[in-house]
């Protein structure tokens, strides 16, 4: 079932062993754009924890955005990705978070339509593994001209042998839909205020651990990082200030279990 705390996440952390965790998957709150039960939360120190508590070569995955006031972003979403870098992770990737259906607000622009994915690393990251689901359109070859030669091999027009494969590496802009009984197929999920796509902490784990790796989130929420870490093998330490919130991941990990 993996282990779920309820209480203040940098007190529990600071019990945790420096070194530990293969992967995080987490979302702060962004900005004060919600109401989480009133909860506050101290970034550098959580960040500083991360840092700590990875292990070499492990990865924290941090998925924000920003608030936008009086037309003006916060830009909080760079200034913690700078800060990561500041403690000593890698800026490994800035990824971005697609919602198929954009928010629509009162702001006069673009509707906003993704999030950032910040994904740091202590060095390069140990475990890559690039999920490969991306269409190749045949005979796409850096715009090179691909010719059959008489022995039927197919060569590029500089000679170099040319083999079609159907399917690519995915590229850094992940989409997802949203919303009821899009992010999660669980009901209950969605007492949760803000949940993030199960298919995206799923992606996440695929890509950047291993089966008996520990998957962390400090601030778990409705547990959708630690639902979807157990179900691929993997171990889970969820953390949440919320009773209410901690409460809905434990019931969501019990479906698990049928």
């Amino acid at each position: 079932m993996g282990q779920l705390y309820c209480g203040d996440n940098l007190e529990i952390m600071a019990d945790m062993e420096s070194e530990s965790v293969d992967l995080t998957v987490t979302s702060p709150p962004y900005d004060d754009l919600r109401d989480y039960n009133g909860y506050t939360f101290d970034f550098e120190n959580i960040a500083k924890q991360l840092y700590r508590i990875t292990k070499q070569g492990g990865v924290v995955v941090w998925v924000v955005a920003d608030k936008t006031k009086d037309g003006d972003e916060s830009g909080t979403s760079f200034r913690q990705a700078l800060y990561f870098k500041e403690i000593g992770f890698n800026l490994f990737d800035t990824m971005i978070y697609a919602k198929v259906q954009p928010t629509v607000t009162g702001f006069k622009g673009y509707y906003h339509c993704f999030d950032y994915m910040f994904v740091v690393s202590r060095g390069i990251p140990k475990t890559i593994n690039l999920i490969v689901d991306r269409r190749n359109k045949k005979r796409a070859n850096g715009g090179h001209t691909i010719r059959r030669q008489q022995n039927n091999i197919m060569r590029t027009s500089k000679g170099k042998e040319y083999k079609y494969k159907k399917w690519g590496v995915r590229k850094n802009i992940w989409e997802y839909k949203i919303g009821y009984n899009q992010s999660a197929k669980d009901k209950i999920a969605f007492q949760h205020p803000a949940i993030f796509p199960e298919k995206l902490a799923e992606d996440h784990i695929l890509s950047w651990s291993n089966e008996g790796d520990l998957v962390f989130d400090p601030m778990c929420g409705s547990g959708t990082t630690g639902k979807m870490a157990l179900k691929h093998n993997r171990d889970f330490i969820g953390i949440d200030c919320s009773e209410e919130y901690v409460e809905i991941a434990r019931q969501r990990l019990k479906l698990l279990q049928g």
